[in-house]
């Protein structure tokens, strides 16, 4: 897996098709059964296990610290992952526009505005890979109105992979690729 550019990539298919599973293994997760995986950047090879320092993962199914607010889980995040250049809590903190909730245990949010959190976290992160596995998973007209536009305004110079069966979580991508292609039969 090579990344530079603005590369933006839908792998799609049917549930239960393996998409999740693809992105999984993109990112280190889960051990490929067959073949192997290479990253590099700008030529140079790195290491599987240094990967995790240029992805942000994003899935419904990775679970927030409840116990902490907003702000909490945001610092949390922050200490393993840097800030887009531009960029700080208050733009993150606008951008999600749920200021009046920072001090509020993420236990008292809606699924929808922890989804949110998981986007914009994933989003702010200073990483040149964006894996997202059913970003719009929970959100409401609104909320997908809002990822499209962070998506434009985030994504920027960077490898953006989005596993999907929904139209409005990939329809910007410049590239699609159907994963039953790839099943052997």
């Amino acid at each position: 897996m090579s990344f530079t550019g603005n590369f933006r990539y839908a792998i799609l298919g049917a549930n239960g098709s393996g998409k999740s599973t693809l992105l999984q293994v993109l990112a280190g997760n889960i051990t490929p059964t067959n073949g192997q995986i290479t990253y590099q950047e700008n030529g140079q090879i790195i290491e599987p296990e240094n990967f995790f320092k240029s992805i942000c993962l994003c899935a419904p199914y990775l679970e927030l610290i409840e116990e902490f607010t907003l702000l909490e889980i945001i610092e949390f995040h922050f200490k393993f992952k840097k800030y887009l250049p531009n960029t700080n809590l208050e733009l993150l903190l606008e951008e999600i526009n749920l200021q009046k909730f920072k001090n509020r245990s993420l236990k008292t949010f809606s699924s929808g505005m922890k989804q949110r959190v998981k986007v914009i976290l994933a989003l702010f992160s200073d990483t040149p890979v964006l894996l997202l596995d059913e970003p719009c998973t929970n959100l409401d007209q609104a909320g997908i109105l809002w990822y499209q536009q962070m998506m434009e305004k985030w994504t920027k110079d960077r490898l953006v992979i989005i596993s999907s069966n929904q139209t409005q979580e990939y329809e910007f991508c410049t590239h699609q690729i159907q994963i039953s292609d790839f099943k052997e039969a």
